[in-house]
């Protein structure tokens, strides 16, 4: 049994892109240790800042990592989205007290920056174990 539990809180928009992210994410998350005790799915990345609140008041959960992608369309919609999420995000670590990490992708990208970038969402599971670590000690 891990002595680390992470909440995830995964993007269903672009799918296809988010359901890679969160396997190579539960697969590190095994590989350094911890274990993924809870994952939320919400509709976008917009939508991800009550769901992490969720996860955050939640006493058995260590860290959470937010795993979405934001692809760039024809407005700057995309800017808007992760300015937006990140900062309340960000808000939230510090209101609980709490290491969020931020696995998500974009702005700019495009469909196929989004795929080279699946990956990122195991450095986002390592930050936030990390963190975990640096808070303990």
């Amino acid at each position: 049994m891990s002595d680390i539990k992470l909440g995830f809180v995964v993007s269903e928009f672009n799918r296809d892109l988010t359901s890679q992210m969160e396997i190579l994410g539960k697969e590190h998350a095994a590989f350094l240790g911890a274990s993924v005790e809870k994952v939320l799915y919400v509709p976008g990345v917009f939508d991800m800042p009550l769901a992490v609140k969720k996860l955050a008041a939640d006493a058995d959960i260590d860290a959470i990592v937010t795993i979405g992608c934001v692809i760039q369309g024809a407005t700057k919609h995309d800017e808007i989205v992760i300015q937006h999420a990140s900062r309340k995000i960000a808000d939230l670590a510090l209101e609980y007290n709490k290491p969020i990490s931020l696995g998500i992708s974009g702005p700019g990208m495009s469909r196929l920056d989004a795929h080279e970038r699946v990956e990122y969402a195991k450095r986002a599971v390592e930050a936030a174990v990390k963190m975990v670590k640096i808070i303990r000690s």
